[in-house]
């Protein structure tokens, strides 16, 4: 026999031998439940339920009320329950696969099904119970997953069985259930199948009344699986009640189809394809006109941003998210009528998975690179997708003050630069703490130093950002001051009239900057531009929108911007701004702010007018005059 002398050599050694392990077990697994199930969104559990009966080789799925139970309480009891007509379990499959933390018919996976799904995301929000009643080979059999209201416990309730025995499955039928046909759904479920029904906080709760939030809530259960899937695997139906408080024979109260986006999206779209990226596959359509799409309440139906993963939608972006994430992509404008979807791929041996509460797509672990993957796409933008973009801009008439603006910075370009140096021998300056952009001429170095050579003088601090200045102090080195051109930011007035702006966009600022781009697209129906124009019209004696006028309060609105962009630029890379500070200077916010100030730019207005209208004086001067 072989004796392992220390525990080293048993780590050494590499061989279990003939030890066993104990399995780690879950202390407290309610609270792991409870942890798990608050990272998962209020409505995560319709996707899983879904996804289980998909698994189990549904032919039909439906969401809806229970009857049964609707009717055995005389109206009074409305329940949600999901009915499928899979492949069902037996009693003890349920026990197997219910009762089971992280277990599932489906072989467990990092990218595929976890087993915990439905348990983390529908269990935790309803403590009395998930019923699961289901059927195969015509036999069925029920379970109820709930929180023991005694023992604060998650588990199978126990139930005394007709012939006086005891366990965690009850078979469907006898005299003291329901009779077997009357569970049933008609035309659904025949041979084999299964219902779960959810009880929420117990016989008050209103299952089938959507959670606070829902979007749609007469179609709050399609909205969902709607927006989920792009589309279900062919062979499937899925179905939604709605308009359950109707009578039950009403056009009202109905089961509607689920479709998907994708199908949606293909019907109306007047383009769309696939650009393949090294990295992921981006699928783009370009829908119809407002006018000319479908109404589809429970779909989204305007330009948005998702992830895209066997055939489910991850990360969906609407409103000012999917604006900003389909800027990032490049899609400038116009892009309320822009649906991107980027479907990431293992050609590169990158692992995809998702993160438990499934909201989440993961790359190797990581969040999906979109910086990376909108710059490829920028490079292999479609052609219909660049030329839609176009058509927005030519179509919105603006008149460019690029020209007159860029003529008048030009004439204060270094105003426009801050103080920065990088070291040249024989330069006019000497170099110190570079970052703080101080400078001193040699002879105020030597006065202030006492006559000291930067030689003898150089005492600095060690640390990596003081470096440079050290090595040039003791060497004596001087600098020049860095030059660089103006790199004037390009501009864009949008606005609702001329569909250059999407609803929403920038709603109530005055402007966006695209840094990628260096573009300002700036809000021509910002009311602090239209006050402006309104103002000056009226002192003008001309009707309100007067094209000349409108054109100068834009030119110098537009040079204020341009200015506070530039300047803002200019420190980057200094050494107390970080790049997010940066990014809140330029932020919508701060670019709003910034032409919010009215003296300067109402005398610069008029002068232009003046110039090219006719000198005047406005109300107020007529006014002093006349005190005076």
């Amino acid at each position: 026999m072989t004796r392992h002398s220390s525990g080293a050599s048993a780590l050494q050694s590499g061989d279990a031998g003939t030890e066993r392990t104990l399995p780690m077990g879950v202390d407290n697994i309610g609270f792991m439940l409870e942890r798990l199930g608050s990272d998962c969104d209020d409505l995560q559990f319709l996707r899983e339920l879904t996804k289980n009966s998909i698994d189990a080789e549904s032919s039909q799925i439906i969401w809806d009320v229970d009857w049964n139970l609707w009717e055995a309480s005389e109206g009074r009891l409305y329940k949600l329950c999901c009915i499928d007509n899979g492949r069902g379990m037996d009693g003890n499959e349920m026990i197997r696969y219910i009762n089971q933390l992280s277990s599932s018919i489906h072989s467990q996976s990092h990218d595929g099904n976890y087993g915990v799904g439905a348990k983390i995301a529908a269990a935790t929000r309803n403590p009395a119970g998930l019923i699961y009643q289901s059927w195969t080979d015509g036999r069925g059999s029920m379970i109820q997953l709930w929180k023991d209201p005694r023992s604060g416990d998650y588990g199978l309730r126990q139930f005394e069985r007709e012939d006086g025995t005891f366990g965690y499955w009850q078979p469907i039928g006898g005299p003291s259930m329901l009779d077997t046909d009357a569970l049933k759904v008609s035309d659904i479920i025949r041979e084999h199948g299964t219902r779960v029904v959810l009880l929420g906080t117990g016989d008050a709760h209103n299952t089938i009344e959507p959670p606070e939030g829902a979007g749609i809530p007469s179609r709050w259960v399609n909205r969902y699986l709607s927006t989920r899937y792009f589309r279900f695997p062919k062979g499937i139906e899925v179905k939604t009640r709605e308009g359950w408080k109707a009578e039950p024979d009403s056009k009202s109260n109905l089961l509607r189809g689920v479709r998907g986006q994708g199908a949606y999206l293909d019907a109306n779209s007047v383009d769309h394809g696939v650009a393949r990226l090294p990295q992921c596959k981006a699928h783009w359509w370009i829908l119809k006109t407002r006018e000319e799409r479908q109404e589809a309440p429970e779909l989204i139906t305007t330009g948005h941003f998702a992830a895209l993963y066997r055939d489910e939608l991850y990360e969906l972006r609407t409103a000012r998210g999917g604006m900003a994430l389909l800027q990032q992509f490049g899609v400038l404008f116009g892009h309320d009528r822009v649906v991107l979807y980027v479907e990431p791929t293992n050609g590169d041996s990158a692992r995809i998975t998702s993160n438990t509460a499934r909201t989440q797509l993961l790359r190797d672990n990581q969040s999906l690179p979109y910086a990376d993957w909108a710059a490829d796409f920028r490079d292999a933008m479609p052609a219909q997708i660049r030329n839609h973009v176009d058509s927005v801009i030519a179509g919105s008439g603006s008149d460019s003050h690029q020209d007159s603006i860029k003529e008048r910075l030009n004439n204060y370009e270094k105003l426009y630069r801050l103080s920065r140096y990088r070291p040249r021998r024989g330069g006019s300056f000497a170099m110190e703490e570079p970052m703080l952009g101080r400078r001193r001429s040699r002879r105020q170095r030597n006065k202030e130093d006492g006559g000291e050579t930067g030689r003898s003088r150089g005492k600095h601090s060690d640390t990596a950002g003081s470096l440079l200045a050290s090595m040039l102090a003791e060497e004596g080195r001087s600098a020049e001051e860095a030059s660089k051109g103006l790199a004037i930011p390009s501009t864009q007035w949008i606005s609702l009239e001329d569909g250059t702006r999407a609803e929403g966009e920038i709603e109530d600022r005055a402007a966006k900057f695209l840094r990628e781009d260096n573009l300002i697209k700036i809000n021509a129906d910002f009311r602090g531009f239209g006050d402006m124009v309104d103002y000056w019209c009226d002192q003008r004696g001309v009707d309100r929108g007067h094209q000349a006028i409108v054109d100068i309060v834009h030119e110098w609105f537009e040079q204020a911007l341009i200015e506070t962009v530039m300047g803002c630029q200019d420190l980057q890379g200094a050494q107390h701004w970080d790049p997010d500070e940066l990014d809140r200077a330029l932020s919508e916010e701060s670019l709003t702010a910034a032409v919010m100030q009215r003296y300067h730019v109402a005398n610069a207005i008029k002068r232009a007018i003046g110039a090219r209208m006719g000198s005047f004086r406005t109300e107020e001067e007529v006014a002093v005059e006349a005190a005076r």
